[in-house]
């Protein structure tokens, strides 16, 4: 994609309702704009990573066994108040009427919806067990909405339910979403901590918030120190030490003293197994193998996407903008052409382009100064620098956005280089 031709309303200064640095950021690199309070239009650049969260999801939740499906956002209230949820729900959820004075609802959360459909089309034992999930937006009505995605009143968020046969077998399904959340948030580039969870308004015995260390969080996490090794497996990382302030209670912490750490973490995923809680409340069962009625044990698993991307942000960035894990970031590629209108940058810069995917090429006739700083803020991971003196000798300069670290390549070399970076 050429800069020319892209939507990408850059800002200099931070804009003074902003106070946390994923949401600065995002409005500077032009990835979101407000559209009123909690709410947010995604811009070209924010759009691109939001998919990319997306794609991780489905392709983990897919392997997982999981199904995908969409549900309505708009739900008819009797729903919840079989569930008993109606009135105990709060002022979170945004209560509305039809143009029949039918009292209906916008969804904060999809348990009701999916244990309807469960009900009226799965009847038999045999038809277990079941995970269905969607990616979809919810609404929230937070009494103050703030920090730009972190808490909004609207967010996309990743969620899934489970049905199965017995209790047994509903936790075996609920450590196998815990296993592919972790698998989901280290594809993402990002190292994830999960510790146990209140339950809250879901309901049910069993629970963990999964969490991304960073100095905005709201939570303080208590955690072995053996989760800063960078070499630290997917395996052994599931087993190590976390815990949430509320929950973590000094005198009976297995981790000694001088092994223990403490940071804030965003939370970005929830899971919990809330046994017979929907099921039962909503009369969805199935028969059993000897005519008997079997209530199905249920399991509720979330991910704040659109805040995945906003507690990455907070997890990575600089003084200069954002520092996207090549994962999610919405460009592999920067190339900055240095000398605009200089016959040689200008075809080099074209061949370039026209061979490596997966770039944004900022053509435009900005300074050098201009080109570099919007190149740092958006915070593609690679930037491939083209200027009249490196041309002329068959080279350009090839940058690692994270580490600052530069090299010189010669051009025929530089598919090479960037493919074995990626």
């Amino acid at each position: 994609m050429k800069l020319s031709q892209y939507f990408l309303p850059t800002l200099k200064e931070n804009p003074l309702d902003a106070t946390i640095v994923s949401h600065q950021l995002m409005i500077r690199a032009g990835m979101i704009r407000q559209t009123a309070s909690g709410i947010y239009s995604w811009l070209p650049l924010g759009l691109k990573v939001l998919r990319n969260v997306e794609k991780i999801i489905r392709q983990e939740m897919d392997k997982s066994g999981a199904l995908e499906v969409l549900m309505p956002t708009i739900q008819p209230a009797e729903l919840w108040q079989e569930s008993g949820r109606y009135d105990a729900y709060g002022k979170e959820m945004l209560r509305i009427k039809d143009r029949h004075e039918r009292n209906i609802l916008y969804g904060p959360t999809h348990e009701e919806v999916i244990t309807d459909i469960f009900r009226k089309n799965i009847t038999s034992y045999k038809d277990l067990p079941k995970n269905l999930y969607q990616i979809h937006w919810k609404f929230r009505d937070e009494i103050r909405p703030r920090f730009g995605m972190m808490r909004g009143r609207e967010f996309l968020m990743k969620d899934s339910y489970s049905f199965d046969l017995d209790e047994a077998n509903a936790k075996k399904t609920y450590n196998l979403m815990y296993e592919t959340y972790f698998k989901i948030f280290r594809r993402m580039g990002l190292k994830p901590m999960a510790v146990r969870a209140d339950t809250g308004a879901i309901g049910g015995d069993l629970s963990h918030e999964f969490h991304i260390l960073a100095n905005s969080g709201e939570s303080a996490i208590y955690y072995d120190k053996k989760f800063e090794d960078e070499n630290l497996s997917i395996s052994e990382m599931q087993k190590l030490y976390a815990m949430a302030d509320e929950m973590h209670i000094e005198e009976k912490c297995p981790i000694a003293k001088e092994q223990l750490a403490s940071k804030r973490g965003i939370e970005v995923g929830h899971i919990f197994n809330f046994g017979l809680k929907y099921s039962k409340a909503m009369e969805a069962n199935v028969m059993g193998q000897n005519g008997e009625k079997i209530y199905p044990n249920m399991g509720s698993y979330g991910i704040g996407v659109s805040r995945v991307v906003a507690a990455a942000i907070e997890a990575n960035h600089d003084a200069n903008g954002i520092i996207w894990p090549k994962e999610i970031a919405p460009f592999q590629f920067a190339l900055i052409n240095v000398r605009q209108s200089d016959e040689l940058c200008d075809k080099i810069c074209e061949e370039i382009y026209h061979k490596i995917p997966d770039m944004i090429y900022d053509d435009t006739k900005a300074s050098l100064g201009q080109k570099f700083s919007i190149a740092d803020l958006i915070g593609i991971p690679t930037q491939i620098i083209v200027g009249p003196k490196s041309a002329t000798a068959g080279k350009v300069e090839v940058k690692n956005r994270k580490t600052g670290e530069k090299i010189e390549t010669e051009i025929s070399a530089l598919q090479n280089i960037l493919n074995f970076n990626r």
